[in-house]
């Protein structure tokens, strides 16, 4: 009995971090705001946004948008 309760803990935890990726978790946006013409990064595209890109971290989408053009000024 006790050898089935530490399987199904190992499995419940190798099987976690795969769940929470597939979920969503972890997608990063920058997107431009087409009224104000303004950018930033978000989790979640608003209306009135456009998206200029899908990004793994916070940190690399906002590497990113210091580089883009629409971005600047």
């Amino acid at each position: 009995m006790r050898k089935y309760i530490v399987g199904a803990a190992l499995i419940g935890a190798l099987a976690t971090p795969a769940l929470a990726v597939e979920t969503g978790g972890g997608h990063y946006f920058v997107g431009l705001d087409t009224s104000s013409h303004t950018c930033s990064v978000v989790t979640e595209m608003a209306s009135g946004m456009k998206m200029m890109g899908e990004y793994d971290s916070q940190e690399a989408a906002e590497k990113a948008m210091a580089e883009m053009d629409e971005c600047k000024g």
